[in-house]
């Protein structure tokens, strides 16, 4: 199953340019807990005008809850998170932190794709 994910949130701009160093070397154990969940193809852009963060990825696996729950899971992945949500203000409205029910970052629907013949 491939399942394309697309989601935004704020960065605070005071903190942007930490946010891009931290993200120039991410720590090991927090990729190997995405590859361990199926995660590939994955992004983060940026919206200077908006200061928004866009992520892309795309799942591979068979479980979604069970893939999203093992991450959640993560030690490492959990303190990077306390560490990234503090440069962070969500959109989801209620939302009290990566990994926590009702989640952090918010999810936006797709409304086109197109994927060629490559």
């Amino acid at each position: 199953m491939v399942k394309r994910v697309c989601q935004i949130i704020k960065v605070k701009p005071e903190r942007f340019e930490e946010y891009c160093k931290v993200h120039d070397e991410v720590w090991p154990g927090v990729l190997a807990a995405l590859e361990k969940a199926h995660f590939t193809d994955y992004s983060i852009h940026y919206d200077p005008i908006h200061s928004l963060l866009i992520a892309n990825f795309k799942w591979t696996g068979e479980d979604w809850d069970a893939d999203m729950e093992g991450v959640a899971r993560d030690e490492e992945t959990r303190r990077w998170w306390k560490m990234t949500d503090s440069m962070q203000e969500s959109l989801v409205p209620g939302a009290k932190g990566s990994g926590e029910e009702g989640g952090w970052w918010l999810d936006l629907k797709e409304v086109f794709r197109y994927e060629g013949q490559a």
